[in-house]
């Protein structure tokens, strides 16, 4: 059986799945409920001195939408759109801290972590929240540098605005860093492109690591009102935004190397496995649970561990990052690889009634014959195309041979092309040529 346990900035966890700061983590109650489930972790509901945001929590409002961005109605699948407005933690932090103390025992009873979440008005609130975290013998703090509701509350500045600011990310992170001897997680936020500065500000600030990523900030319409879902802009997110909240654990695990926990973007095991293979080896499971329910996270959990099982992977570590290993470094690695051709087989091919293939292929190298579909080697490109699309399996992609690749042109690349810097070069001078012409 698989060991699922691992070490993340120097706290043990049992497996990879913890709950994310959110409406599953804002009482002790269901703090409790969350261990109860077999939950790794549970990240509290950020703690805050701004009243603002504990009172848009008390006036939270959701739309949980489909592929056709209507109201999911109860049929939650992987196509949902989470949307959503809601703030920090309802109770104040000082109010907290007999619950953290009491959560915090009732955790490691259970061999989990109960690990604070801070996000203040002011720097020395930022230090004062997280003193207190400390003092309840929490072993980690995050701090919600990626919340986008902080940053549309007149006169406050936190949350994603310094989430968006690499030098005013690393003051507070460096501040805070000195105040607590506890390792300081900072949540970044993907409503920016500078993501990976602001990450490599917090790491030399003393950040012993990062979470990728909170929510984006969205604008969801019902047409047949003509209104805005929850009366304006709102955070969002779902299964929809792992592809782009992987591409931040990506980069940020292959080009700073620094301990990643993922977020935004978990339905179930197999979500779990992608950021871990990406390089994210702990990972924040939220939304889901909001709309299944607790009683959901042992499914996620078991998939984890069968998952693992059935394929060889004898502990997390093995599976850390492995996809982001094997991910080229540019486009010119990857025209280092062997080509690839199309051919189909006819065995189980269904046409002419069916002639997707053909028609999805831009590059004409499909095409309709008396005997069925006929591939045209020298237009193929092996795109791949073809083989997303045929719904019977029936193509597949084969590697081109010396003596094919000889005869197609496209194939042959200087070996030049990518060299660094002769596309700077080349972009440089175009840009001078356009100015000539202007």
């Amino acid at each position: 059986m698989a060991d699922l346990s691992l070490e993340f900035c120097g706290v043990k966890f049992k497996h990879p799945v913890i709950i994310a700061s959110l409406e599953t983590t804002n009482s002790p109650e269901v703090l409790r409920e969350c261990v109860d489930a077999g939950a790794a972790g549970m990240i509290v509901k950020t703690l805050t001195d701004i009243e603002d945001m504990a009172r848009l929590t008390e006036n939270s409002k959701y739309a949980i939408l489909n592929e056709k961005n209507e109201l999911i109605k109860g049929k939650v699948n992987k196509n949902f759109v989470f949307y959503s407005r809601s703030g920090y933690s309802s109770t104040a932090f000082k109010e907290w801290v007999p619950h953290l103390i009491e959560s915090r025992k009732y955790a490691e009873d259970h061999n989990a972590r109960l690990i604070g979440s801070a996000g203040g008005k002011t720097v020395q609130s930022w230090i004062d929240i997280c003193r207190t975290i400390e003092d309840c013998g929490l072993p980690m703090v995050e701090l919600n540098f990626g919340c986008p509701h902080p940053a549309m509350m007149p006169g406050v500045h936190g949350g994603s605005m310094i989430g968006q600011d690499p030098e005013m990310a690393r003051e507070v992170t460096a501040r805070v860093c000195e105040a607590v001897k506890i390792p300081v997680v900072i949540k970044l936020t993907p409503d920016q492109s500078r993501v990976l500065d602001v990450a490599r500000a917090v790491k030399e600030a003393g950040a012993a690591g990062v979470t990728a990523t909170n929510r984006y900030t969205g604008f969801s319409v019902d047409i047949e009102t003509g209104m805005p879902r929850l009366g304006g802009p709102a955070g969002i997110g779902g299964v929809w935004a792992k592809p782009l909240s992987l591409r931040w654990v990506h980069r940020i695990y292959t080009e700073l190397g620094m301990p990643v926990t993922g977020s935004n973007g978990i339905y179930d095991h197999k979500d779990v496995v992608e950021f871990i293979m990406t390089g994210a080896p702990l990972v924040q499971v939220g939304s889901i649970l909001m709309l299944k329910g607790i009683k959901y996270l042992p499914t996620i959990i078991k998939g984890l561990e069968e998952f693992m099982d059935s394929h060889g992977y004898p502990d997390v570590a093995s599976m850390t990052g492995i996809a982001s290993r094997n991910s080229v470094k540019d486009y010119g690695e990857q025209f280092k690889k062997p080509r690839m051709h199309s051919e189909v087989a006819t065995a189980t091919c269904k046409n002419p009634s069916c002639t997707i293939c053909i028609q999805t292929c831009f590059y004409d190298a499909l095409a309709q014959g008396p005997d069925g579909v006929n591939t045209i080697h020298a237009n193929c490109i092996g795109c791949e195309m073809c083989t997303q699309t045929c719904p019977f399996d029936s193509t597949g992609m084969f590697t081109t041979t010396e003596e094919r690749r000889a005869e197609q042109p496209f194939f042959q690349i200087p070996p030049d092309v990518f060299e660094k810097g002769k596309f700077e070069k080349g972009f440089d001078r175009g840009i001078k040529l356009s100015k000539v012409k202007g």
